[in-house]
């Protein structure tokens, strides 16, 4: 036993030595070794010295990123840095941040792509993407992230001023896009600038991407909407996640469609039906669970004419027009397909909401819906400003906290005299006290 557990010792130990680091920097060179005191200049360059299980340290400071940067273009795509090797992880350096701009990136004709990662096992952490443009004048987008590879993590990326969408998922499994922000997305120049393409978080995932997941995210100010999981084979869970201002630019003025949380859905094309029924073998049921809409154009929470119902748990919806709504394509045949109808086999429960500015909830037929505990449920209970600690919108932009997760404060917390507390049911998540609280801030 004392030799196996020896013989375990040492490959580890050997495992661990062969592991290396690489360093990335503003002032770095493409011909150098990737050493601290040599560092090269491009994340490029540093994957093709790196091996898996190594690991490339990026130094603060301002990339801009030149057309001669671009790894691949493929049809209407333009990849700039393509991650494509397995097992990397490409961390910023301790307390700096690099920030990576695209201004001076526009290929004519085509999308472009800053990040393509389509290798498996692959850590980003910390850094910013700023200035990803579009050139195309009809419809089109460009991206900040597109993921098509698995067991990916994507963390404390900061993804704001640009023509693009942060992170876009289409294939692979187990991605995890953990405690980032995008913000401030808006594409003035397709479609006559309407910036209908700039989502925060998208995931339009091909069948058989499964566990795919956005956790402790925040999205605001883009043009489009804060997450969109439209034309998704699987399930996708967000939680933990804030969507605020979406179809606004900056000083609210009125841009494309403004949802906080578009769970689901599809396109229509030329020949939708023909087009879904190769797509879905089944509808996916998405969770969208302990998540904070707030003042968006349109929907807090958005079911976007689904084919079927959403898990929608432990959810706070304030001042959007529409707090929640449940809108579902009535069935996926050739006679119905198209036409709208009240939403069913969604299930809510200890949901949330206050100050709509159109409808606390629309677009749901109750008796087809699990139903528990949610505040237009419950005769009793009525909400106010009474019932919070704070309405201070500023806090919903505040710093994170040291490790990267959301903010700690007291916005849309519950009031020590509030009778949502304890209001909810049990449906498996811990709580404080006799029952859960509603909404998504549990009272400690």
């Amino acid at each position: 036993m004392k030799s196996k557990i020896l013989i375990a010792v040492l490959f580890l130990n050997s495992f661990f030595c062969l592991a290396k680091e690489f360093y990335v920097a503003p002032s770095g060179n493409d011909f150098n070794n990737g050493t601290i005191k040599t560092p090269v200049e491009s994340i490029k360059r540093a994957q093709e010295l790196a091996s898996s299980g190594d690991t490339v340290f990026i130094r603060g400071g301002f990339y801009l990123m030149r057309e001669e940067q671009i790894t691949q273009s493929r049809g209407i795509w333009a990849y700039v840095t393509q991650l494509n090797k397995n097992g990397i992880s490409y961390l910023a350096y301790k307390n700096e941040i690099p920030v990576f701009d695209y201004k001076n990136i526009k290929p004519a004709g085509k999308r472009v792509i800053a990040f393509l990662v389509d290798g498996n096992n692959i850590h980003i952490k910390g850094i910013e993407v700023v200035g990803v443009q579009v050139t195309i004048k009809k419809h089109t987008q460009s991206e900040c992230f597109e993921v098509r590879g698995s067991n990916n993590t994507l963390e404390q990326l900061s993804m704001h001023d640009n023509m693009a969408i942060g992170v876009y998922m289409l294939s692979g499994s187990n991605n995890l896009v953990l405690n980032c922000d995008a913000y401030n997305n808006y594409d003035s120049v397709s479609e006559g600038g309407k910036g209908g393409n700039s989502d925060g978080f998208g995931a339009h995932l091909e069948k058989g991407s499964v566990n795919n997941v956005f956790r402790g995210c925040r999205a605001w100010f883009n043009s489009d909407d804060g997450f969109d999981l439209i034309n998704n084979t699987e399930p996708v869970l967000i939680e933990n996640c804030w969507a605020f201002y979406n179809g606004y630019s900056s000083g609210f003025i009125s841009r494309a469609d403004g949802n906080g949380f578009k769970a689901g859905g599809y396109g229509k094309g030329k020949n939708p039906y023909n087009e879904l029924i190769e797509k879905y073998t089944s509808i996916p049921k998405n969770t969208i669970r302990f998540c904070l809409a707030v003042k968006n154009k349109q929907s807090g929470f958005y079911a976007n004419h689904h084919l079927e119902g959403n898990y929608w748990y432990n959810n706070t919806a304030y001042l959007n027009k529409r707090n929640y709504n449940m809108l579902n394509c009535v069935a996926l045949n050739p006679n119905d397909f198209g036409i709208d109808g009240p939403g069913w086999n969604h299930e809510m429960a200890n949901n949330l909401g206050f100050a709509a500015t159109t409808a606390e909830l629309t677009d749901i037929d109750k008796s087809r819906c699990v139903l528990k505990n949610n505040y237009f449920d419950l005769s009793d209970i009525s909400v106010s400003v009474a019932d919070f600690l704070s309405i201070d919108e500023k806090l919903l932009m505040a710093p994170r906290q040291a490790d990267g997760s959301l903010p700690n404060n007291d916005f849309l917390k519950l009031a020590a005299s509030s009778k949502l507390i304890n209001a909810g049911v049990d449906i498996g998540f811990p709580f404080n006290g006799s029952a859960p609280d509603l909404g998504c801030f549990e009272k400690k």
